[in-house]
């Protein structure tokens, strides 16, 4: 498997396009985005487990469970079309028919996605207009892959995309994707967005049980601020012009192939979100070892990187690691904390601040130099078994404060 170039369009059949249509009333950045297949691709998603769901999340449920096929996605910025009723479903079903009136593309075959602020109502016939312009721009350049990522960013500061080829069955296959999110985001399946492209040829039924595995060892173990977003969506499209064998065996060695290639895709765009996150300045990375199951260590990780003194002793590289500890008591997994050590590792070394459940005696400096760097991580050993678990967050900086303040001017 190879990491390449080429973002949402680099797998076969696939085209995009994006524009600037006003949807924010200031500033200059693209707004609206068209991606399309060339034929209707198998098509699978998770998200959100906010009860209050956003009216693209009730839309793509319906195509995910019901149509099983899309052919394309529109996603906007700006507004997140939720808490807005009938009428934000009704938006919905507009931007689906501009689709099939510019392209042909069935209505039931649209996916449709929106990022912002959760009230007002969509500006439905700059949307609508706006897919009937991109339209006639649809390209599988790499640059208009780029311009995509770069179209679905809210309070992002960079875009997130990535695109993998691999081999099944003597066939070269491909998945591009990108994604988006930077605050509220605790994704449980900010407003995080996130979508892969395909051309491999699969069962449905197998990569919808493969997304939500991947999905649940990746983004849903980022953690920016806590908050679980009425947005949340991944969308999964196989198209299956890559013309493999259809990959319907998990003990297949195809299979095994093709879930490397989704969960270096996905992992990827977890850490870039939590890289990301608003007012961020490091990437904070929990890994608990020596577990008795992995459920144990994934709490315990979870909690890790969603406390925010820990996120905040991060911020101040502060060797506060009773904070760490702290969290891993409270996070309601069973382990035993005489038995537990915990090392800060970065680029620059690493330092033991809890051994055997007690803190040893270290250097300030040294625990300084070593917090110093862009990237933490936490090496947390239970002493307990052989499970494991990563999650991924950032530190908690004075400029978060600042961009959710003032979030909707």
């Amino acid at each position: 498997m190879n990491i390449i170039n080429g973002g949402v369009t680099a797998a076969k059949g696939y085209k995009c396009a994006s524009m600037r249509v006003g949807i924010k009333p200031t500033g200059d950045n693209r707004d609206l985005m068209l991606l399309t297949s060339e034929v209707p691709a198998t098509c699978v998603g998770t998200f959100t487990r906010n009860k209050v769901k956003a009216a693209p999340v009730k839309w793509d449920m319906k195509v995910v469970n019901d149509t099983k096929l899309a052919q394309a996605v529109v996603v906007n910025t700006g507004i997140a079309n939720a808490a807005t009723g009938e009428k934000g479903l009704e938006n919905c079903k507009l931007t689906a028919a501009a689709v099939n009136e510019a392209t042909g593309i069935a209505s039931e075959y649209v996916i449709c996605g929106s990022t912002g602020v959760i009230g007002p109502q969509l500006p439905i016939e700059k949307i609508v207009n706006g897919v009937k312009e991109l339209s006639g721009k649809l390209s599988d350049a790499p640059e208009e892959a780029e311009n995509a990522a770069k179209a679905i960013m809210t309070t992002d500061t960079h875009k997130k995309d990535i695109a993998v080829e691999f081999t099944i069955s003597g066939k070269q296959c491909r998945i591009g994707a990108m994604c988006k999110g930077s605050g509220m985001i605790h994704p449980n399946m900010g407003t995080m967005l996130g979508y892969m492209m395909s051309d491999i040829k699969i069962d449905y039924e197998l990569a919808l049980e493969t997304l939500r595995a991947v999905i649940d060892k990746t983004f849903n173990m980022v953690s920016v601020d806590g908050d679980t977003s009425t947005n949340d969506t991944v969308i999964f499209m196989a198209n299956g012009l890559a013309q493999n064998d259809e990959i319907n065996d998990k003990d297949s060695e195809d299979y095994a192939v093709f879930y490397e290639a989704l969960y270096t895709v996905a992992e990827f765009l977890a850490k870039n979100i939590a890289e990301d996150g608003e007012g961020a300045t490091r990437l904070f990375t929990a890994h608990v070892t020596g577990a008795p199951d992995y459920e144990t260590a994934r709490i315990l990780a979870k909690s890790i990187i969603t406390s925010n003194l820990t996120k905040a002793a991060i911020f101040g590289k502060d060797a506060n690691c009773g904070r760490i500890f702290c969290a891993m008591g409270y996070s309601g997994a069973e382990f035993n904390p005489d038995k537990v050590d915990i090392t800060m590792v970065s680029e620059a070394g690493a330092i033991k601040l809890i051994d055997k459940g007690m803190l040893p005696e270290f250097s300030e400096e040294e625990a300084l130099r070593i917090l110093e760097p862009k990237e933490i991580t936490a090496e947390c050993e239970l002493h307990m078994g052989d499970a494991e678990a990563t999650a991924w967050g950032c530190d908690l900086t004075y400029d978060y404060v600042k961009i959710n303040a003032d979030y909707r001017s």
